[in-house]
């Protein structure tokens, strides 16, 4: 089940094939481009990814098995790819998470992102209203950078108090 992502679980290989083409595959033949899965030390057997969006967002995404979760693979496995991309040149990177699911956000901060703001979206195609939070980590130091895509884009946005 992947309640904290936009699509349905996939039923078929047919789809799970199309949905790595298509999400991870098609990214390699960009010049620049972040896109791993977590693979397991003992094994290689993937259980998740990390990826940077390759927009004006740099939204770094991550997605774990949930019988994996709060072992600190993802945290492991993200801090090595924010500082490939680091190393890259970005100067700044976002990340999302809906507010029901705060083990992301916890993920976020030991990655050293602060939150910024919270939007609430119609989210597709599950056509359901998410809250999400909005946290960034500019690595130049200009801390007084916020990526504003998304309060612009949702009308329905606000800074949360006590935030952790």
């Amino acid at each position: 089940m992947n309640t904290f992502l936009p699509w349905y679980p996939l039923k078929e290989i047919g789809e799970a094939e199309s949905f790595l083409q298509e999400r991870f595959l098609a990214y390699y033949e960009k010049p620049s481009t972040y896109r791993y899965a977590i693979c397991l030390k003992k094994n290689n057997i993937p259980i998740g990814y990390v990826w940077l969006a390759d927009d004006e967002s740099h939204d770094l995404g991550f997605g774990l098995k949930k019988e994996f979760w709060n072992k600190g693979i993802v945290t492991e496995g993200a801090r090595a790819v924010v500082k490939q991309i680091k190393r890259g040149g970005y100067i700044y990177i976002t990340a999302t998470h809906d507010r029901d699911n705060p083990q992301s956000g916890a993920v976020m901060q030991k990655l050293g992102m602060q939150y910024r703001y919270s939007y609430v979206e119609q989210w597709q195609p599950k056509d359901i209203e998410v809250t999400f939070r909005m946290y960034q980590l500019n690595f130049d130091g200009n801390n007084a950078r916020t990526y504003m895509q998304y309060w612009e884009r949702y009308k329905n946005h606000f800074a949360e108090d006590d935030v952790r």
